[in-house]
């Protein structure tokens, strides 16, 4: 936990939406001496969680929510946007406990939501009634209510081709080929063959069919398994299986250990007696912590078969951290439900015996499948650029057919006598002998001349190349499966490959410019490690001489059972010495700081079997046995701290439902729990009150300073408050995150006022949140302080190299984080973010007027600055340092170009204190005032919004989930594999995918060329010598393969020079390898190389008797293989698959040839036969081929010897290099802050 500054309140309606996260249900007693006893457990840091991050996963969907930053409790995010507030439950200590009389033991929970709740009615037309154990009047009409099946398929039998037609159909291409398909249909327009022309498109669209239905196969089967899958089910009273997709909302089902649930459920009760059960919710949202849920202590009692009632829920909605209900059974008063009364298909039971609830989601209605929609579309930057080209090329198809029309008009007018007689016209009707006049499929000189212009869109559709869109989609498979198999990107540490979630914008990752990367859990690990404390006044950080296996660390249970708590802290000799043997007030201040790290907090012990610890405790392993307390809790700062307090002396060792037991130094001391207020993002504190064995009744509460020291006593030993301080600054400024520790004695008479007035506040109609809020507050107040304490969360390996690497390859890191700014700023030094030569700009505005001033001298400042150093050598680096109140102001006014200006030019941006919506904004910021890539990256839920903002999309499966994971384009375990996925397969990505597109468009381009050479000398009549079957096979097969093979194989430079030399990364990023000055080259060599191919044959055979069919074969051939060498000219790492890609298209355009003149219906039949067994023939293709790529060979001979690239020379210095190296891409290096 850290302290932070709040931002400021969101508006009533934003209040609103908060509040409506998540509602767990506490029905408040209506008499203070017979409450209904409450488990403790049910208040867990699960639930906690569930508030804080009910609104980050929704915050896509509620543009409008203004969020608070930084979970001070929770160590998954600083980010933390919930908005929840305690209630508090009372009931009587029936227990032997030390409790003075007269105080109850009460627990606390209250979510955003429930306050919500009581300040808004669930009205009959907005609920679902779902009566316990009648599912035929649950599901009777007008409710019709789905069925427990799952169909997460698109389609069905009858559906598949319709809705896969409409889909595909989506891309424009396909619009136009279909246009030029029903075309060539119309017998005036036919110029091939209805077979012939309809045979591209149908391919192309088959491909993807074959596919899609395969997907979608996989699908139903994965459908058709879980559907079938047992449930235990009360029918009758007794519970008997049935399958899933059977299941129904009423019906009451009982789950065993370990078994998951087959549909929403409220649980009605569970095998411990307090109603608790235990749920990991890893297939849901991919964590693995345990959480708690509770049935309703009203419920408990009742045996299922014999329990009736109604639940008034609201209707299915997507917040799986939410949940607002109603159950009245049989006319009593209606208890109120919340997110910890029901369990989510999908989760798990786990460490509960059986569980019984009642099914009120099924099937598509659970909250599971309403969240089961995939990250948004996004297209690639090539792609898009991709849409200019083609339009320029079908300008060029508008100007070659308007050519050929005009020239035709032209030519019939000349020949408008000869008509009649001209064989090809027949313009006469000579069998109607009564008309002279009579015409044969003639319409008229206007009507012949647009016949011609749609006739030439026919001959030369090719030069829009429909292939190319399946062979994009290919190539990004195969790219994807290397990236996938990459072992530079296999995380060791969780056993995960690299993950391509998005397979449309792989070569995006070679063109990035801006990184925007979340702190927590992406740049450092999130595991937190306890490294220093100030107790009262004191600092105790010496623990360099701390072996951490001190008599803290094990305790005997009451069995003999060793308990070894099983991560270990380093310890700070003289604290644990004041703890053991200390007197006076300093002892006592550290006794009660180190009782509040271990009771102000809900986790869990769980003690797992060690033998090596059983074995270190005693050499005979039959006397004791060892075992390892493990601590179960969702926020990794509050497990540091319990472990911190273990190592201490002050084990937490049991937790039940109302009481916890704390061993200390070897004693075991059981403290009932009273009251747990949990953290908010209001309050920013914890609370806890604790009733002692010496029937005193404390409150422990822990927090942020920002909020801390505003409950604290100062007027009480000052000097104590002053120093703290001053050591809370120093952790900071070492990186660590702080938390600060205060407490009080409560009098019997503050609890009881206490008591009374959150039952008033409990109970009010209206207004309950606001008083609600307003007694929790009133606990917290006249603090003690006790101290203070610093969390380290370590950098992961390599994070140091891999910003530097960035750096040097021109992409620029911006870092937005929920900590405070000194924290970030720590991170910043060593992580290499920030370097001690930056000058820096810091905006930490409280006001708006306070915030443009700093606007105004910042820009002045970069101003003097940029003025100063012209040279970009000597140019000062600038850092700008920004927080979230900061944010706040500049985006509800119009300062945003401003802070812009700002930021483009600093070299290192970092953002403090930022909500998930001002991470979002921020990469809009970029987005839409340049054309630069960006990349976000980010492991937690609140950083989903970003991730989706930015051009690309990367989650870090780290510790706070899959939420991140799931909304992403890439996946993978370190945030040191962004080196490799961009500098190595980002660069490689985009250079083939850049070549591939620029080589369709020249490939088609010249084989349409030589056609319209043609069609100029046979009187404008698209008559063509080549084949119409050639003409379809020649983007299809004849050189589809090799553009594939190449794009999916080619490596312009080795993985070891993309890394040694950074900058090699800046040609995708200035669009070297795909641009307009590129594409206009391309088409000039296709129009010489058509040339070549044309003429050369033609001037050779023109007054020989060859026939057309031989003619069109030889310069199918030619440019066939013309093609193929310019390719092979520019391969740059050859192997096997690529000399059989290339050569192989060649021999089997050969055979094709062969095999189509070859059928004696065809109109070519037998040419190549005559024609091949001449020397002129052979002698033509090698002019051809020599004469067609003298242009090419020579700019690239001049370009490489006189302006080469910065590829070029690396690839000449390394031209021996020609295999990957072993070593990791990022060396390795421990960055120590302390």
């Amino acid at each position: 936990m850290r302290p932070e500054r709040p931002l400021p309140p969101p508006p009533p309606s934003q209040q609103t939406e908060e509040a409506a996260a998540g509602a767990p249900g506490m029905d408040a007693p209506t008499k203070l001496p017979d409450p209904v006893p409450s488990p403790i457990l049910r208040h867990s840091s699960a639930n906690s969680m569930r508030r804080s991050r009910s609104l980050r996963s929704l915050m896509a969907d509620s543009p409008s929510v203004t969020f608070a930053t930084n979970n001070l409790r929770s160590g998954s995010k600083a980010e933390s946007t919930a908005s929840s507030l305690e209630s508090f439950r009372f009931h009587r200590d029936r227990s032997a406990s030390g409790t003075p009389a007269g105080l109850g033991r009460v627990s606390t929970r209250r979510s955003a939501s429930e306050r919500a709740s009581s300040q808004r009615d669930l009205h009959d037309e907005d609920a679902r009634f779902v009566y316990i154990n009648d599912a035929e009047r649950t599901n009777a009409p007008p409710a019709g209510l789905p069925d427990n099946s799952i169909h997460t398929t698109k389609y069905t039998v009858l559906t598949f081709l319709p809705r896969n037609l409409y889909e595909q159909f989506h891309r424009v291409a396909y619009l136009y080929f279909l246009v030029l398909v029903a075309l060539n249909m119309v017998p005036q327009l036919g110029v091939l063959s209805p077979a012939a022309s309809v045979l591209p498109l149908a391919f192309v669209l088959g491909v993807t069919a074959v596919k899609d239905a395969y997907e979608d196969w996989r699908r139903h089967r994965s459908d058709k398994n879980e559907n079938n899958r047992t449930a235990s089910v009360l029918v009758g009273g007794v519970f008997v299986p049935k399958c899933w997709k059977e299941v129904q909302a009423g019906e009451v089902l009982r789950v065993v250990a370990n078994e998951t649930l087959p549909c929403d459920m409220v649980l009605l009760s569970t095998s411990d007696p307090t109603g608790v059960a235990y749920v990991q919710t890893i297939n849901l949202d991919g964590e693995s912590n345990l959480k708690t849920r509770y049935a309703k202590q009203e419920t408990m009692p009742t045996p299922a078969e014999a329990l009736a009632g109604v639940i008034k829920c609201e209707r299915p909605n997507r917040n799986i951290y939410g949940f607002l209900a109603t159950v009245d059974l049989d006319g009593r008063r209606a208890v109120s439900l919340g997110p910890s009364n029901i369990v989510l298909r999908g989760c798990e039971i786990k460490n509960t015996a059986w569980a019984i609830g009642v099914a009120v989601y099924t099937g598509r209605d659970t909250k599971v499948m309403l969240n089961s929609s995939g990250a948004p579309s996004k297209r690639s930057r090539l792609e898009t650029h991709m849409n200019r080209e083609v339009i320029m090329l079908a300008v060029v198809l508008f100007l070659l057919c308007a050519i050929v029309s005009l020239l035709a008009g032209i030519w019939l007018g000349h020949h408008s006598d000869e008509l009649g007689v001209i064989p090809f016209f027949g313009k006469r009707d000579f069998s109607d002998k009564d008309d002279p006049d009579a015409t044969y499929n003639w319409y008229g000189m206007g009507a012949e001349v647009a016949f011609t212009f749609m006739k030439s869109v026919i001959t030369f559709q090719v030069m829009i190349p429909i292939a190319l869109y399946i062979s994009m989609e290919i190539v990004r498979v195969g790219q994807a499966f290397f990236m996938v198999q990459d072992k530079h990107m296999f995380d060791d540490k969780r056993q995960a490959k690299f993950q391509c979630r998005a397979l449309n914008i792989n070569e995006d990752l070679g063109q990035i410019k801006y990184v925007f990367s979340d702190k927590t859990g992406t740049l450092t690990e999130n595991r937190m490690e306890f490294r220093c404390a100030s107790v009262h006044g004191a600092d105790f950080s010496d623990t360099a001489g701390s072996g951490g296996a001190d008599d803290g660390h094990s305790v005997i249970g009451e069995d003999g059972v060793v308990l070894r708590p099983k991560t270990a802290v380093k310890t700070d000799p003289k604290l644990v010495a004041l703890l053991k043997d200390g007197a006076g007030a300093n002892a006592d201040r550290a006794r009660d700081f180190f009782l509040t790290l271990a009771t102000c907090n809900t986790i869990v012990p769980i003690a797992v079997d060690d033998a090596a610890a059983a074995a270190a405790a005693d050499p005979d392993p039959a006397a004791v046995t060892a075992r390892l307390l493990e601590y179960q809790g969702e926020s990794p700062d509050e497990q540091a701290l319990v472990y911190a307090a273990a190592a201490y002396g002050y084990t937490l060792v049991e937790r039940t439902s109302g009481h916890i037991t704390v061993d200390v130094f070897g004693s075991r001391q059981r403290y009932d729990v009273l009251g747990l207020h949990e953290f908010d993002s209001d309050r920013k504190r914890m609370s806890v009150i604790i009733g002692c064995p010496d029937k005193s009744v404390k409150l422990f509460v822990k927090g942020a300073d920002s909020s801390m020291f505003g409950v604290i006593d100062k007027t009480v030993n000052s000097d104590v408050v002053q120093s703290t301080e001053k050591h809370l600054h120093s952790y900071s400024s070492l990186g660590l995150r702080t938390l600060v520790i205060g407490m009080r004695e409560l009098s019997q008479e503050e609890f009881q006022e206490w008591q009374m007035a959150y039952e008033k506040a409990s109970t009010a109609l209206l207004g309950r949140g606001n008083q609600l809020r307003n007694v929790a507050a009133n606990i917290e107040t006249n603090l003690h302080l006790l101290g203070a304490t610093g969390i380290d969360d370590k950098l992961q390996d390599g994070v140091p190299e891999a910003i530097e690497k960035l750096r040097e390859a021109g992409i620029k890191v911006w870092v937005l984080t929920g900590d405070k700014q000194e924290t970030a700023i720590s991170i910043g030094y060593s992580c290499k973010l920030l370097t001690r030569d930056m000058t820096q700009i810091v905006i930490n505005s409280r006001s708006r007027d306070s915030c443009r001033k700093s606007l105004e001298d910042a820009i002045a400042m970069v101003n003097k600055y940029q003025s100063f150093s012209t040279d970009p050598q000597l140019r000062v680096p600038l850092a700008l340092i920004i927080d979230g109140n900061s944010l706040v102001y500049i985006f509800d006014t119009d300062w945003e170009e401003k802070l812009f200006e700002i930021a483009i030019a600093c070299d290192v941006v970092l953002c403090c204190r930022v909500a998930p919506l001002q991470k979002a904004g921020i990469v809009d910021l970029i987005k839409k005032r340049t054309s630069d890539m960006t990349l976000a990256i980010g492991d937690g839920a609140n950083d989903v919004s970003m991730i989706q903002m930015a051009d690309v999309g990367i989650g870090i499966s780290g510790q706070e989930g899959r939420q991140a994971v799931m909304a992403s384009d890439f996946a993978m375990g370190q945030f040191r594999f962004l080196v490799p996925l961009l500098l190595v397969h980002g660069h490689w990505n985009y250079q083939r995918m850049a070549y591939m597109i620029l080589y369709n468009f020249y490939r088609n381009a010249t084989f349409v060329f030589v056609l319209f050479w043609y069609v100029l000398y046979t009187g404008f009549t698209l008559t063509t010598a080549i084949t119409e079957w050639s003409s379809v096979l020649y983007s299809v097969i004849y050189t589809a393969v090799p553009t594939i093979v190449v794009a999916i194989l080619d490596k312009d430079l080795s993985r070891r020079t993309l890394l040694k030399y950074p900058q090699l990364y800046g040609p995708g990023q200035r669009e070297e390898n795909y641009n307009l000055r590129l594409f206009i080259f391309i088409m000039i060599d296709s129009v010489w190389q058509s040339l070549a191919c044309f003429f050369i044959p033609y001037l050779a055979y023109r007054k020989s008797v060859i026939d057309g069919s031989s003619l069109g074969d030889l310069w199918t051939l030619s440019v066939v293989i013309l093609v193929n060498i310019h390719l092979a000219m520019d391969v740059i790492r050859w192997n096997w698959i690529t000399h059989v890609a290339i050569w192989g298209s060649i021999a089997a355009t050969w055979i094709c040839v062969v095999i189509i003149d070859s059928i004696p219906i065809m109109p070519g039949f037998w040419a190549i036969y005559k024609v091949m067994g001449t020397g002129l023939f052979w002698a033509l293709l090698l002019v051809v081929t020599v004469v067609g790529m003298i242009p090419h060979f020579a700019a690239k001979a001049f370009s490489e010897y006189f302006i080469p690239s910065d590829i070029q020379i690396a690839r000449e210095m390394k031209s021996q290099d020609f295999h990957d190296v072993t070593r990791p891409e990022v060396q390795m290096s421990t960055v120590s802050r302390a």
